[in-house]
């Protein structure tokens, strides 16, 4: 049975007419509380592991296929997971239904949407939902705090089209965000969207741990780090290079065909810089915002913290697309890199790879 907005407000202390950022009621928890409430949860019932948390970018609602609006009915499952950042680097995650970015949410303007919350029981701390598509009090934040174990539930109609964040926003929302708790919601126009023949997930966030980078052993939340913004890590979809050929693979597309990419930038702190190398964006739709033109042929599209854009890729020639924040040591050095396989026929008239040279590589090899 759901549980009810009062009793989990009680839960997490909150005190009665006290506010806090996003509309969350009562005292942030400290740090060694926190700490102490997920020990004493591994201990009593285990962390739930997994060996990858990054979604995978090709796991895209089907496009809206209608003309009037319904009601969609929602549901996602906050979960605390451990998993590797890298290879020998283990951290605790939290997540919306164990994936980094959350499940993306696609439905039509006019829409009322009756989402449900779920707080796992493995989990040791609250959680909430704050959509930024949603007219309301927090986005939804205060309607969905669920305690562990328990759930939460909320109606609204999506009055307002475009694509936007949303995110865990209990007291330390800045904590849950790195990570992992956030996700897109797509609300299609009532015209909905150009067709393309592939459309692609994708989501930034920085890491903030108590070792450095690629340092093996188990990492733990550094919140100094956070407050000063130096992140031990960027991560495209959760996990460092997840989304590559050395990773869990890419996503593949064929020359002649376009692309569609939905991209969100949790941050907490860190705009991206989202650029795809090799190529451009041939439309896109800045902070998500999908009731506008798009602006044509951009080579590097400023994605916020707490928002999204929505870009179109043509593909010409086979190639490597990689998607990077191009503030480039983020790439180099933290981890924040995707790629997109383009298969098909070499054009030399648009681009001759000149095969019997040789491609230069760096010291640790190639970047793909």
């Amino acid at each position: 049975m759901p549980q009810t907005r009062r009793t989990t407000l009680k839960a997490i202390g909150a005190g009665a007419g006290g506010t806090a950022l996003a509309g969350c009621s009562g005292r942030a928890p400290t740090d060694s509380e926190t700490e102490t409430a997920r020990e004493t949860t591994e201990r009593q019932s285990g962390k739930p592991t997994t060996n990858r948390v990054a979604a995978d970018p090709t796991d895209v609602p089907d496009p809206i296929d209608r003309d009037e609006p319904e009601t969609v009915e929602v549901e996602l499952t906050a979960q605390e997971v451990r998993a590797e950042v890298e290879d020998g680097v283990v951290y605790d995650y939290m997540t919306f239904d164990g994936q980094i970015p959350g499940p993306m949410i696609r439905v039509r303007r006019g829409d009322t949407v009756k989402f449900n919350l779920k707080n796992a029981s493995s989990n040791a701390m609250p959680h909430n939902v704050d959509f930024h598509a949603v007219y309301g009090t927090a986005g939804g934040a205060i309607a969905t705090n669920a305690a562990p174990g328990a759930e939460n539930a909320m109606e609204f109609q999506a009055r307002y089209p475009g694509a936007y964040i949303y995110h865990c926003a209990v007291p330390n929302l800045d904590y849950h965000i790195a990570s992992g708790m956030f996700g897109m919601i797509l609300v299609e126009p009532e015209e909905g969207l150009p067709e393309v023949d592939r459309e692609f997930y994708f989501g930034q966030h920085e890491l903030y741990t108590d070792k450095a980078a690629g340092e093996k052993g188990r990492h733990s939340f550094d919140v100094e780090a956070m407050k000063a913004e130096d992140p031990t890590y960027v991560l495209l979809n959760g996990q460092k290079y997840a989304i590559t050929p050395d990773g869990f693979g890419t996503p593949t597309a064929k020359t002649g065909e376009t692309a569609r990419v939905f991209m969100v930038t949790g941050g907490p702190n860190l705009n991206s810089n989202f650029h795809p190398i090799g190529n451009v964006w041939t439309e896109a739709y800045r902070d998500g915002g999908l009731a506008g033109r798009p602006e044509q042929y951009l080579q590097t599209v400023n994605v916020p913290p707490g928002s999204c854009m929505v870009g179109t890729l043509d593909f010409p020639v086979p190639e490597h697309v990689k998607l990077v924040d191009h503030a480039l040591s983020r790439v180099a050095r933290k981890g924040m890199m995707g790629v997109v396989t383009v298969e098909g026929e070499e054009k030399p008239d648009v681009f001759d790879p000149s095969p019997d040279t040789p491609a230069p590589e760096d010291e640790e090899g190639p970047m793909y």
